[in-house]
């Protein structure tokens, strides 16, 4: 998520900032390739100076991938280990789609998918607090996870969000597509598993649960086997959670919206596709994140022949009422 947190004030001005310098700068229409490397999943983080961080799955050596970026355009792929040392109940592999928010306490909390040691090959999302205030860490992590549900498929794609009255939740799915019956995704045979979406509020740290997680989305048949890499934003007076549908291998896989008037739902698909296969010469783009002030986004895509590869793209965006446009 790209929120700086640091006061009203601040956020106020960041998003004041954001929209006027909108129609001043000249933009590239549709999406344009930001970070020529492997590095899926990429969600972003925006401070009070004007730096842009970016999160991405485990590649290049690193368990969670950090780039910055001045200017949202020019972006560099740092050496950077944001998650130095992992918890006890995780394995060395798959760190995916990590995500950052700060707290009033001027610290960022990193949210991240891991690989249970207890159930192999599923996953639980994972906590991290950073040991300053840079936005790149080093992130140490919480003893144990926010989220597991193993017996359902297990947890993965957090991403936080901070509502207008200072609620803080974490979004997340449960893979359940993990434990299916194989085919697409490995739940493309009868019975279908759900893979719902779910709204967990917490505590002011970031992390101590508030109450029960709420369901606020689902797979149904226009989504293929499952709906995943949630990201809720909140744009005048209507939630907006974007979402990729179909297998991330999949030609389908793309990212759409839901929206709401209250936060715990009901989310109403519309069925729009905001990047498709196809689109602007994208293959498979999904897992995207857009900034609060709704202007912007990253998002991957194939970006090889043999489909080994994920890069980055932005691409910026229009929010008029209850619908999305790609500029």
């Amino acid at each position: 998520m790209w929120y700086s947190q640091l006061s009203s004030w601040t956020l106020g001005l960041a998003l004041v900032t954001g929209v006027l310098a909108s129609p001043l700068e000249k933009r590239a229409a549709g999406s344009r390739l930001v970070i020529d490397s492997d590095f899926p999943d990429p969600s972003f983080v925006g401070t009070p100076e004007g730096t842009w961080y970016a999160f991405g799955t485990n590649g290049n050596g690193k368990r969670v991938q950090v780039a910055t970026s001045p200017d949202f355009k020019t972006w560099t792929l740092t050496n950077k280990e944001a998650l130095p040392t992992l918890a006890g109940w995780e394995t060395e592999i798959d760190h995916w789609a990590p995500d950052v928010v700060q707290r009033k306490d001027g610290k960022y909390v990193l949210y991240y998918s891991g690989e249970a040691k207890e159930m192999v090959r599923h996953h639980c999302v994972g906590v991290a607090v950073s040991q300053g205030t840079d936005p790149a860490g080093p992130y140490i992590p919480n003893p144990e996870p926010l989220s597991c549900r193993l017996d359902q498929g297990g947890s993965i794609d957090p991403a936080g969000f901070l509502d207008k009255d200072g609620s803080r939740y974490v979004v997340f799915k449960v893979d359940g597509n993990s434990i299916g019956n194989g085919g697409d995704c490995n739940n493309g045979i009868e019975p279908l598993k759900p893979t719902p979406i779910l709204l967990q509020k917490v505590k002011d740290d970031g992390f101590t649960l508030d109450g029960p997680a709420v369901q606020i989305l689902d797979r149904d048949a226009s989504d293929g086997p499952l709906v995943e890499a949630p990201n809720l934003i909140l744009h005048g007076d209507t939630y907006f959670l974007f979402y990729s549908t179909h297998c991330f291998t999949d030609p389908k896989y793309d990212v759409r919206y839901a929206t709401s008037k209250s936060i715990t739902g009901p989310y109403v698909k519309n069925g729009h596709k905001l990047f498709k296969t196809g689109d602007y010469g994208l293959t498979s783009p999904g897992g995207g994140t857009v900034c609060g002030c709704g202007d912007r986004i990253l998002f991957h895509g194939f970006c090889d022949a043999n489909k080994s590869k994920r890069c980055t793209y932005a691409a910026d965006l229009s929010i008029q009422g209850d619908s999305v446009t790609v500029l």
